[in-house]
């Protein structure tokens, strides 16, 4: 019952909040301010129909002041509303190609300037990181999720180190986001609703200068090292601290995993 409850809603409180949306972003000629919709307005009543309970913890180490990219796990489909209520800036998530074929949804993204990346060419992929970049030299805020796809058993898989490229070209901070819960409440793919408890984490910003422009790696491994760590502290199951970077092409999995996988038995 609540499987179908949560697919309605989705689906009308959707499609009533984009045109509030846009109607926002013509009224104010500023596409930050569909942003308010998406986070008071749209946000809120997805969680409340999957029955979720959002904890938001280190809420201080957001500055709205300050263009950040911020950096999360990915458990589910809710994380998205939860990380529009849980970090009050008006960031552009960096998102797949895909999505901006998906109604309403897609459409709202693409309208509100939020970063769409095509992962299956590389000059493509590196040409969408390089507008991400302008925004941020012009004040906005980034929200992305390295590790390319939703974790299916809530562990925190490899990164991808591209979005780490991002950070090291813009020099600004990048927050560590660890969210914890919302796996369990809907799992990938999956429309089996479960309510429960969603915690999100915002750690303190890591300092970029600190790295090497080039050492993408490095950065990675601090930011993935911080969010294993709070997955832990929140209840998670953490992640594997030594697979710590995707290979290039493959999402969710990284060398030490595509090793074994290889590996005659």
């Amino acid at each position: 019952m609540r499987k179908i409850f949560c697919i309605l809603t989705a689906g009308v409180w959707t499609i009533v909040c984009f045109p509030l949306a846009i109607l926002a972003m013509v009224v104010t000629f500023r596409a930050s301010n569909s942003l308010w919709v998406v986070r008071e307005i749209w946000s809120p009543v997805l969680l409340w129909a999957g029955g979720a309970k959002l904890e938001v913890i280190g809420q201080e180490n957001v500055d709205p002041n300050r263009p950040t990219i911020y950096v999360a796990n990915h458990q589910s489909t809710l994380d998205i509303p939860a990380h529009f209520m849980a970090v009050p800036v008006a960031f552009r998530y960096v998102a797949k190609e895909q999505l901006k074929w998906v109604p309403l949804i897609g459409w709202y993204l693409a309208l509100a300037g939020h970063v769409f990346v095509n992962r299956g060419e590389r000059s493509k992929a590196i040409a969408s990181l390089d507008r991400a970049a302008a925004k941020i030299r012009g004040g906005i805020s980034i929200f992305l999720y390295p590790e390319g796809t939703r974790s299916e058993d809530g562990r925190v898989l490899p990164f991808k180190k591209g979005p780490f490229a991002l950070a090291l070209k813009a020099r600004v901070p990048v927050c560590p986001v660890t969210i914890e819960g919302s796996g369990a409440l809907m799992p990938k793919n999956s429309w089996n609703i479960t309510p429960g408890p969603v915690r999100v984490k915002i750690g303190k910003p890591i300092d970029t200068t600190c790295f090497d422009e080039g050492d993408r790696e490095g950065l990675a491994r601090a930011v993935r090292e911080v969010i294993i760590a709070d997955s832990l502290s929140l209840g998670g199951k953490g992640g594997d601290p030594e697979d710590a970077v995707a290979v290039a092409g493959r999402e969710g999995v990284g060398a030490s995993t595509s090793s074994r996988a290889s590996t005659p038995a």
